[in-house]
C-alpha cells in the first residue's frame, strides 16, 4: 500500500496543474443504480479547472468499471446516480485497495442513492465511519470560500451535507449529500439551472479537485 501511495503522491505532484495530463473518471458499478447520470457532469468540471486553475487535465472522462484494475490510473473518480448500488466482494477489496492507496473518490447522490449506497460504504470500510465535514473545512476554503456544502436543487427540504472517510488523516471518500453538485455541473440547459447555481456548482467542485490533488485530501 505504501508503495502504491508514493506512485499516486508522484503522479498528482508532477501532473496535476502542470506539465503534462492525467484524466478524471466516472465510477461504472452494478445493482441498477444510473451510474451513467450527468454526461456533461464531468467534462464542465474539467473544462472549468482547465480555465479557472490553468489546469492540463484530460478533457476526455471514461467510465471505470469499480473491479478494473484500471481504476489505479485515475487519481480522482466521480460517482453518482439515484438507484441501487452493488459491490461485490472482489469489486469492494478493489476500490478498497484504491482509496487506501491514495486514490480519491467523491460521492454525490443524484437523488435516491443515499439509502443504498451506506450500507455498501459500511461493507467497504467496516472500521471508518462517515462523519460530517464542518463548515470551516478547508476544503470549503481552496480557491473559492463557501460556508459549507452549496444547495443546488432542493427535493426534501434537508439541508445540504458533506460527509467524509477519514484514513491515516486523509480524506480518502468525499460523499455529498442533498446538494446535487453533479446536475449543477452539467449544461445550463439540462436542468433549467440558473447561472448562479451552475457557477456555485462548478466553483465548489473545482475546491474539491484542488482539495484532492494538490492538498492530497491532507487538511
Amino acid at each position: 500500500m505504501k508503495l502504491i501511495l508514493s506512485i499516486f503522491s508522484f503522479f498528482i505532484l508532477t501532473f496535476a496543474f502542470g506539465q503534462g495530463s492525467y484524466q478524471l473518471a466516472v465510477l461504472k458499478y452494478s445493482g441498477g443504480g444510473d451510474y451513467y447520470a450527468n454526461p456533461t457532469a464531468v467534462p464542465n468540471l474539467v473544462k472549468f479547472a482547465n480555465q479557472q486553475l490553468n489546469a492540463n487535465i484530460n478533457p476526455e472522462v471514461p467510465y471505470v468499471d469499480v473491479g478494473s484494475s484500471l481504476l489505479f490510473t485515475y487519481p480522482f473518480v466521480h460517482m453518482t446516480g439515484h438507484g441501487n448500488v452493488v459491490f461485490s466482494n472482489s469489486e469492494r477489496e478493489n476500490l478498497r485497495n484504491y482509496l487506501i492507496g491514495g486514490g480519491f473518490l467523491h460521492i454525490d447522490d443524484n437523488y435516491g442513492m443515499d439509502q443504498y449506497i451506506r450500507p455498501e460504504l459500511e461493507k467497504l470500510f467496516p472500521n471508518f465511519k462517515l462523519v460530517e465535514l464542518p463548515y470551516n473545512h478547508p476544503i470549503f476554503n481552496q480557491k473559492y470560500k463557501f460556508n459549507g456544502l452549496p444547495k443546488i436543487h432542493e427535493h426534501d427540504g434537508e439541508r445540504a451535507q458533506a460527509f467524509g472517510i477519514i484514513i491515516e488523516g486523509r480524506l480518502a471518500l468525499l460523499y455529498t449529500y442533498e446538494t446535487d453538485l453533479g446536475d449543477g455541473w452539467e449544461d445550463i440547459t439540462v436542468h433549467s439551472d440558473t447561472q448562479e447555481n451552475h457557477e456555485k456548482a462548478l466553483k465548489m467542485g473545482l475546491n474539491i479537485l484542488q482539495f484532492a490533488l494538490i492538498n492530497g485530501g491532507l487538511e
